[in-house]
């Protein structure tokens, strides 16, 4: 497996397979459609974040989205083709992601998680510090989590 950047004609099958991974946590249809255009890439996201694509075999397995501010880091996204969950490619995106914040002088990597994915970013050393307002639902609440660096 490799992660490199994504390319911008790449972006319609990487927001496809965000909705694949969503669509893991049992979600219904109209919610799905409803996180469309919140898990859509766009080509100015290539400009203003990093969009990194782990691949194998020129297949896609993953990808993650990373924003560093100064100081502040955002993990946008982190999805896995659900096909390949639990071969560690969750793992290697988020890995490189805090490894990049790191090294571009982030102090943290800030993180709105899908509550089915809390247990996950525990376990790779975020702890939750409150919640955000979901951008799909109105009053619903998300996991807000910070890793230290």
């Amino acid at each position: 497996m490799r992660i490199r950047p994504a390319r911008e004609e790449e972006l319609p099958a990487l927001s496809e397979l965000c909705l694949r991974s969503k669509a893991l946590w049992g979600y219904d249809a109209a919610f799905m459609e409803g996180c469309r255009e919140v898990l859509t890439l766009h080509p100015v996201e290539l400009e203003s974040s990093k969009v990194m694509v782990a691949e194998r075999q020129g297949r896609f397995l993953g990808l993650v989205q990373l924003s560093v501010q100064d100081d502040k880091a955002e993990l946008l996204k982190l999805f896995v083709e659900p096909e390949a969950n639990g071969q560690g490619i969750g793992t290697a995106l988020y890995d490189w992601a805090a490894k990049t914040a790191r090294a571009e002088g982030a102090g943290s990597l800030m993180i709105e998680a899908d509550p089915d994915a809390v247990p996950f970013y525990r376990s790779r050393g975020a702890r939750e510090e409150g919640s955000a307002p979901s951008e799909v639902l109105p009053g619903r609440r998300l996991p807000l989590l910070r890793h230290r660096l």
